[in-house]
């Protein structure tokens, strides 16, 4: 599943302290004011400058427990602000969709900067190449599960990358190809069972993988498949079945988790609702 960060608590004052303005509050209004005072056509200005005040913005919406968390979720970023998910969507939002933009911005290297483009950029335009070039750049699993979730899934090109990716040896490429499939199951409404049931066997053949993004993008892929439909269930339930009584420590765990879920009560129950539902 895409990765965030989580969001700063707050906490109220009483009494007379409650009407001075403390650190923590005066730094949240300074962070509302960069984004209040961001001009309306700021996609008019030059594309340097528009990347210098996204960052800027980013720079201003970050915080110590934000940069923390990177660390407690496993992420790994060589230049990160630390600024949360919530925060993220506030400026992308405020940037709207712009290509352009999106690819200035990956280039800066910075982590929420490559996370902001996820919403930035505009699907119909992201090419192949790209997403190839991009991919090569992830990481780590926030930026990874981030941009298949929110951006790749809903490119023309996405069906082709998860054949492509899922026999890459970079840990985060072949990664990509089965978050992206786990996203597709999750997203695309207009496919039917067809093509899922002809990535089972991608599935399968890298659930022996022991690397831990691997085994757990494969493992998030079975599931999703299997929760998708009926016919589906049972065809991940035969791959989880024989993933679990495999030889390999990595296929088991994923056979088995996905067993687990997939044969659930309350997975079954929605399954059968849906159908029930489709045939009303």
């Amino acid at each position: 599943m895409p990765a965030s960060t989580a969001r700063q608590k707050s906490g109220k004052r009483v009494g007379k302290a409650a009407t001075k303005p403390g650190p923590r509050k005066a730094r949240g209004g300074a962070r509302r004011r960069v984004l209040a005072q961001a001009p309306a056509n700021a996609a008019q200005r030059p594309l340097d400058e528009q990347v210098q005040a996204a960052l800027s913005s980013l720079e201003n919406m970050s915080t110590r427990r934000d940069r923390e968390n990177l660390v407690r979720f496993g992420i790994t970023a060589s230049k990160a602000f630390g600024v949360s998910m919530a925060n993220i969507q506030v400026l992308a939002k405020r940037l709207g969709r712009n290509h352009a933009l999106a690819a200035a911005l990956w280039d800066t290297g910075w982590y929420e900067a490559r996370m902001l483009t996820s919403f930035v950029d505009e699907p119909e335009r992201v090419t192949p190449a790209q997403m190839d070039r991009w991919c090569r750049d992830f990481d780590n699993w926030g930026i990874c599960d981030t941009v298949c979730f929110h951006l790749f899934d809903r490119t023309p090109h996405a069906w082709a990358k998860v054949s492509q990716w899922s026999n890459e040896p970079d840990e985060f490429v072949k990664r990509a190809a089965f978050a992206l499939l786990a996203c597709l199951a999750a997203h695309d409404r207009g496919a039917g069972d067809a093509p899922f049931l002809e990535c089972l066997p991608l599935i399968e053949s890298a659930a022996a993988d022991e690397r831990n993004f691997v085994k757990k993008g494969v493992s998030w892929a079975l599931r999703m498949v299997g929760r998708r439909s009926l016919a589906l269930n049972a065809a991940a339930v035969e791959v989880a079945r024989r993933l679990s009584a495999s030889p390999e420590a990595a296929a088991r765990w994923v056979g088995k988790g996905a067993l687990k879920e997939l044969t659930s009560p309350a997975v079954i129950r929605r399954l059968g609702a849906r159908r029930r539902d489709a045939v009303g």
